[in-house]
């Protein structure tokens, strides 16, 4: 299996790169920015993208959702950031960007497959309102995508218009810290961590 990370962006988010094997199809999470960049690693491997998957609609993670021309993926209740700039806060950048790809909406415990690849949905609110974590399934148990809900040491915004401290608190505890304590954990920005020393460690205390 590949899985690449590509820093991306003045907001340095962390895009993802998923493949099988060299030369196989590729799933893209969070394409933030840079497309070239990320198109770099793509041809490193001889991959070509399949889908690209948002674990939520903030700009800084679906700003190159459109470049790849490939079906992309996001939370049901996030689906109006992706096409309202003023929601996805590109607006306030003067940026106003929205998503012209087609779009395919995701639902809580779903199973996105591409080849030997399964990542199940984890909806995540509190950040936004559907915000996402992705647990791999196939062809490993212990790798997570967390997007800006859980940080090492740290936890997601919640004062973003559409955030709630209580629910994002909520889905950290209930539907990540349950997961067993080796889960690799890979977040929207900043270093990988694992479930067991999020659960010892992180700031916020939860």
């Amino acid at each position: 299996m590949i899985l690449e990370t590509v820093n991306v962006g003045l907001m340095q988010v962390n895009c993802y790169i998923l493949a099988c094997a060299q030369g196989a199809q590729a799933m893209i999470i969070d394409p933030g920015d840079q497309y070239s960049k990320i198109m770099a690693v793509l041809d490193k491997h001889k991959l070509k993208p399949a889908m690209v998957i948002n674990t939520h609609g903030h700009y800084d993670h679906i700003g190159s959702d459109d470049e790849f021309g490939v079906l992309v993926y996001v939370h049901k209740k996030d689906l109006p950031m992706l096409v309202d700039a003023r929601k996805n806060l590109s607006a306030s950048f003067s940026l106003a960007y929205k998503v012209n790809a087609e779009i395919k909406t995701l639902e809580d415990k779903e199973i996105i497959k591409l080849d030997c690849l399964e990542l199940e949905v984890i909806h995540l609110p509190g950040h936004t309102p559907g915000g996402i974590g992705l647990l791999m399934k196939k062809p490993q148990t212990d790798i997570l995508f967390t997007g800006d809900t859980l940080f090492k040491q740290s936890v997601g915004r919640s004062d973003l218009p559409g955030g709630s401290q209580q629910l994002l608190e909520k889905a950290i505890r209930e539907r990540l810290f349950v997961l067993p304590a080796n889960t690799k954990v890979y977040p929207g920005h900043g270093a990988a961590t694992t479930i067991g020393r999020e659960q010892s460690s992180n700031l916020f205390g939860l």
